[in-house]
């Protein structure tokens, strides 16, 4: 069972957590044995968001990442990063990479999230993703196009080797700097999560400066 269901500790946190001394590997966030290449520029810290939008908790997470993300200052760079398992997590993850392709990713992110788990659409057909991306100035021979695009499956592809290498067996997971993961249940709830990722960019940026 994903270490996403695992979340009977909600509301057992730490929310006093303010700075990197405070965070404890193993039992706050887990350390990658080999980093993953982050795609950020030289300087930046990269947060990688890993969701699937068919997750409810990705889903519950929205509100308190995005709120976190606000905060953050010009040093750290957001990469949000569909996850991949098969059968739905690959269709939704390919819908993100078009609606990316074709500039309305943004735009329609949290719109996706919604009609899945509050209109209970499923979006899991090129007919449902294609009539929804028609809703963002797109037709919908276009977004059909890009959701076999060349580019979008290998986006799709790299995700899935990402997502390998960050040994992620679960979402939604927050990956630091490609190397610390911060995950439900080792932050302790949902809402810890940004509160223990916000204290390993600053171990981060402690490490850079030694």
């Amino acid at each position: 069972m994903f270490k996403t269901l695992m979340v009977a500790l909600a509301g057992v946190g730490f929310s006093a957590v303010v700075s990197a001394q405070e965070v404890v590997e193993g039992q706050h966030y887990e350390l990658l044995d080999s980093p993953v290449e982050t795609h950020v520029d030289e300087g930046q810290i990269e947060v990688t968001e890993v969701f699937w939008f068919g997750c409810p908790h990705c889903y519950r997470l929205q509100t308190p990442v995005n709120e976190w993300y606000e905060t953050l200052e010009d040093d750290v760079s957001v990469d949000k990063m569909p996850a991949t398992m098969g059968g739905d997590w690959n269709t939704h993850a390919t819908a993100f990479y078009a609606a990316e392709s074709l500039g309305i990713e943004e735009e329609l992110h949290a719109d996706f999230f919604n009609a899945i788990h509050q209109e209970k659409q499923s979006l899991t057909t090129p007919d449902e993703i294609a009539a929804f991306f028609a809703n963002y100035g797109v037709s919908e021979e276009e977004a059909k196009q890009a959701l076999t695009d060349f580019s979008v499956r290998s986006n799709v592809n790299e995700a899935h080797n990402r997502m390998r290498e960050m040994k992620l067996m679960g979402v939604p997971a927050l990956v630091i700097d490609g190397r610390y993961v911060v995950s439900p249940s080792s932050a302790g709830s949902l809402e810890n999560m940004p509160k223990v990722a916000d204290a390993l960019i600053e171990k981060v940026r402690t490490e850079r400066a030694e």
